[in-house]
């Protein structure tokens, strides 16, 4: 049966968002069968099936036409990800935060990320010791189908404030998805009554996506040599600052191979989950420092260590055989 992926490098996520929002359907896995690779239906198996899906893992390494094949279906899937493959370039925004309160503005020139202080009417933190909003900008490759487009724009962000949680001092962080809920005190005034929060934030943000970098704010943030800033402890009140190699680091993480890029960002998720967890358990945020680690490392199957009561038993059999021997 002949092979309708045609596109090797073409990321699975984004493949099945394209399919979704073409073919429709909630799909049907054969999980249960434990088949190897497994394959998943669109829009379900049987008569109805459009294509077929096989997954080595998480990736989609083959596509197959289904019972109810659509020629003409599949073209218009294959022109849309051509397209998505080479659209065009916008400016994608949401609101990360920062650990340092942003007072100025920082552009890369080329890498194309900015950092813009929050507008005055934007919610701020009475204490410097908090979450502290920003609005992050950053180049972004669009499609014609928006639930694509909008998928890239937080995948992006997410990954990028990832990587700057690692690069600043005072850390980087996003809004989760899931907004948890739980009993807080407004302010810090204990005698006032408890409300049951959600956790969130909404401010003044405009278009999520632009044509080109908003203008910077009239105040740059202030670039230090980077071993200045490594040098730099403690929270002295004067807000974020940022490393004069910082456009270079992120134009580094930008030019990573896929499969290295992957690596880091897994790195960079679990360092980010360590700092979150240590108020929570410091062997739980331990743990997560492991898994960042060991996200930068390759696994390998055999492990050249040499077990010593093992090599102290060998001497002892030696020395035994050769005693009653009559050997020394």
């Amino acid at each position: 049966m002949s092979n309708l992926l045609k596109w090797p490098n073409l990321d699975s996520v984004e493949l099945r968002i394209l399919l979704h929002e073409i073919i429709g359907g909630t799909g049907q896995s054969d999980d249960l069968s434990r088949a190897k690779p497994r394959n998943f239906y669109l829009p379900l198996a049987g008569p109805s099936c459009r294509v077929a899906l096989k997954f080595k893992g998480k990736r989609v390494i083959r596509i197959e036409p289904g019972k109810a094949f659509d020629a003409a279906q599949w073209q218009q899937i294959s022109n849309e990800i051509e397209q998505s493959i080479t659209g065009g370039t916008k400016v994608g925004r949401d609101y990360s935060f920062s650990g340092r309160r942003v007072k100025g503005s920082w552009r890369g020139e080329h890498s194309g990320v900015q950092i813009l202080p929050p507008p005055a009417d934007a919610p701020s933190a009475p204490l410097e010791q908090a979450d502290h909003p920003f609005i992050l900008e950053f180049p972004l490759m669009v499609s014609s189908v928006d639930a694509l487009t909008n998928y890239r724009r937080s995948r992006k962000h997410r990954d990028l404030t990832l990587l700057l949680n690692v690069l600043l001092i005072g850390g980087a962080k996003s809004m989760e998805f899931r907004h948890p809920s739980s009993w807080a005190h407004e302010a810090t005034d204990l005698s006032q009554k408890s409300k049951w929060v959600t956790q969130g934030f909404s401010a003044p943000l405009g278009a999520l996506l632009i044509d080109q970098l908003s203008v910077p704010a009239a105040r740059k943030l202030e670039e230090l040599a980077p071993e200045e800033y490594d040098a730099m402890l403690g929270n002295d009140g004067e807000g974020l600052r940022v490393p004069s190699n910082l456009d270079q680091s992120i134009c580094s993480y930008e030019a990573l191979l896929t499969p290295n890029r992957e690596k880091f960002d897994r790195a960079a998720f679990w360092f980010g989950t360590a700092s979150s967890m240590r108020d929570v358990s410091v062997s739980a945020s331990f743990a997560a420092f492991v898994s960042a680690i060991e996200s930068l490392t390759a696994r390998g199957t055999h492990h050249n260590f040499n077990v010593p009561f093992m090599a102290d038993r060998e001497s002892m059999k030696s020395k035994v055989e050769r005693s009653c021997s009559g050997t020394s």
